[in-house]
């Protein structure tokens, strides 16, 4: 599985932060839509390079986008963490209509970073740029 977040956003990368300390099992990487990695997987799935407003999750030739890559990630990571997949049973445009919100005023609600994540040693090869 592949996730791929904005790396300026204070709240994308403290997400990423969260699935590295929670994910043991090492199956999450990452890629952040400022690298080429990133950029090339936002193209692949037709989705814009700038004023992007969605965090992407590529797994096995699917993907998702909004709160169903958040959902789809939460499951992976196994344990109580399944718990979070009985949001499918609110309708996605709800929870979607929140997730746009939050995400078009990320940068004045969580903050911008100009400096990216810098991962440990350890989880430096988790990451595809």
């Amino acid at each position: 599985m592949i996730v791929v977040f904005d790396a300026q956003c204070l709240l994308c990368s403290r997400w990423v932060q969260f699935l590295l300390q929670h994910d043991r099992q090492g199956r999450i990487r990452f890629a952040s839509m400022q690298g080429a990695t990133g950029r090339a997987l936002l193209q692949a799935a037709g989705l814009p390079l700038q004023g992007l407003e969605t965090l992407l999750v590529l797994d096995g030739g699917r993907s998702w986008q909004h709160t169903a890559a958040i959902l789809r990630v939460l499951h992976t990571l196994g344990g109580a963490w399944r718990l979070a997949w009985l949001a499918w049973l609110v309708p996605a445009p709800l929870r979607d209509r929140l997730y746009r919100w939050v995400a078009r005023h990320r940068y004045r609600l969580f903050g911008r970073s100009e400096a990216c994540l810098m991962p440990t040693p350890e989880q430096a090869a988790r990451f595809l740029d």
